[in-house]
This record gives structure tokens, sequence and C-alpha cells, in this order.
């Protein structure tokens, strides 16, 4: 079962690398203050997981430059299980204005969200 994971996994990336979408275009004011609102997130995620594809997808879709950590890590997959409650990806971190941080796991939730707000 491992290696059909990994096997598939990779053919996940490999798709996504040559099928990459293209980013939509903004002026340089507007990038520079999406960029600026898009440092209050991260993405946490596993390279070859197909939600996860599909939220960088979007986000690139976007021209969200979304730092994302990669939930492997035992960092990272410490911060997850702590801040969010659990070990499950994608998962969007978004630290709000009053220093509050919201914690969104589904990848439609994570989608609808990211285009809602910066599309």
């Amino acid at each position: 079962m491992k290696i059909i994971r990994w096997i598939l996994g990779k053919i996940i990336l490999l798709l996504n690398a040559v099928f990459s979408p293209k980013a939509m275009k903004r002026s340089t004011q507007d990038q520079q203050s999406v960029d600026q609102a898009v440092q209050a997130m991260q993405l946490y995620q596993f390279d070859a997981c197909p939600f996860c594809v599909k939220v960088r997808r979007s986000a690139k879709r976007l021209a969200l430059p979304l730092t994302t950590k990669d939930a492997k890590h035992p960092e990272f997959e410490q911060e997850l299980i702590q801040g969010g409650g659990r070990r499950k990806v994608p998962c969007l971190r978004i630290e709000k204005d009053d220093g509050q941080v919201e914690w969104m796991y589904e990848s439609k939730d994570i989608i609808l969200y990211l285009e809602t707000r910066f599309a």
C-alpha cells in the first residue's frame, strides 16, 4: 500500500508540474497589498496530498505567495496539533488583525475563503 501511495503521489506531483495554472495579473500596488495580507497565513500540507495540491493550485491561480509548511516535519506537525487540534492537512492558519488565530481544515473551505478574499 505504501508503494502505491508513493507512486500515486509522484504522478500527482508530475501532473501538477506539467499542468500548472497561470497566475492572475494585478497591478503592482494591488499585488503588494495581497502579499502583505498573505503574510498572516500559513498552509500546513503534504507535498503529494491531492487536496493540498488542489489548494496550492488555487493559491497559484490567485497569485498568492502562501508560506507552506510540510506537516511531516516534526516541528510543523507539533505546531499543527497544538494550534489546530489535529494532524489533518490541508490546514490554513490565518492570523487575524486582532491577534486571534483561525485554523481552517477543509480544502473546499480554504479555496472558497481565498477566492472570496483575493479574487
